[in-house]
């Protein structure tokens, strides 16, 4: 409530929470509603909140763990004076941070809106224009929003709801690499084989990033279910499908680790790393920008004797962060 306090509303609609949200809201300024839905969808809740915003020239749409830095709304004034065309607008989104403060997944997010869009999608829901209405996008330079998300918040939900908006809608290609990677998350692994392929056989499925993906969360997939074979094949059809992209490489490395092929593993990390811009999409994964590819490399080096090197590739491994493990190796590959 403090970061939005530049708004000329707020307006909240509070589906069903057991805490002093609704009273700390109100004390706070905002206008709040509370509806109870079942079964619940978030699109229907979203379509229900724009509602009750009423009449307005722009909608910002943010979660209660999303927070506009300062600026927010003076650099959207600016973007939206200079793209009078434009009625939907982009902005920097940090999804996560990482361990040490600095910026984990980021990627351009679009839930800014003028009038004539609805919220679609039992989960994951996307923005859609009304019938009629052209989606015309500008960016807004200087506008970030920061996402602070509790891990300890139960995802049981969007498995069933994944499931149902793959049901509704089964060529959508992004609901069954959501639904897909939702598998995997709960480690049901070959139901996510079975949707992560299906994903790949669809015909609007052609973001290469996004494809590229579902062949690591396959190659993962084996890799849980013991098939090495497989896993390995899999991580080389995605950098095949993305080689621009570091994670790939990293899913690749460690594939190869599994085998115990670290002339592989030195292959593959030394090309990820080579691999400096980083795609502001959600398919990157702080992993790939943290300490596992040099940690692995590190290991690769030290069994081909190249000690000075591995110790040089661990101590960048822990300047990400301490790791009781990483230290123990930095420690063996100095002695050696």
């Amino acid at each position: 409530m403090d970061a939005v306090k530049g708004a000329d509303g707020v307006f909240v609609l509070d589906t069903g929470s057991t805490d002093d949200s609704v009273k700390l809201l109100e004390e706070a300024g905002a206008t709040v509603n509370t509806e109870v839905f079942s079964p619940f969808r978030f699109d229907v809740a979203r379509n229900r909140s724009l509602e009750l915003a009423g009449d307005a020239d722009l909608y910002v749409c943010l979660d209660l763990d999303e927070v506009p830095e300062p600026g927010w709304r003076n650099a959207l004034e600016q973007a939206y004076a200079q793209n009078p065309q434009a009625n939907r607008f982009t902005y920097r989104y940090v999804w996560s941070k990482n361990p040490d403060g600095s910026d984990g997944v980021v990627f351009w997010a679009d839930k800014i809106h003028k009038k004539g869009f609805h919220w679609r999608a039992p989960v994951h829901e996307v923005l859609a224009p009304d019938k009629g209405i052209q989606s015309v996008t500008a960016s807004v330079y200087g506008l970030q929003i920061t996402h602070y998300p509790d891990h300890k918040k139960s995802r049981a939900s969007y498995l069933p709801l994944l499931e149902l908006a793959a049901k509704e809608d089964p060529q959508d290609d992004r609901t069954a690499h959501y639904l897909g990677r939702e598998y995997m998350y709960a480690k049901r692994y070959k139901d996510a084989i079975r949707e992560l392929t299906r994903h790949l056989s669809l015909p609007s499925a052609v973001w290469r990033d996004e494809r590229a993906a579902s062949m690591r969360y396959i190659s993962t997939c084996y890799s849980a279910l013991g098939d090495k074979t497989e896993a390995t094949a899999w991580a080389l059809r995605a950098v095949a499908e993305s080689p621009d992209t570091r994670e790939p490489y990293l899913r690749l490395a460690r594939a190869f680790y599994e085998i115990g092929n670290f002339a592989g593993v030195l292959y593959a990390c030394t090309t990820a790393l080579s691999i400096t811009h980083r795609k502001l999409s959600y398919i990157t994964e702080p992993d790939a920008w943290g300490a596992p590819l040099h940690d692995l490399l590190s290991i690769a080096y030290y069994h081909f004797g190249q000690y000075k090197k591995a110790a040089g590739a661990a101590r960048t491994a822990l300047s990400f962060g301490d790791d009781e493990r990483i230290a123990a190796n930095l420690k063996l590959f100095e002695n050696k």
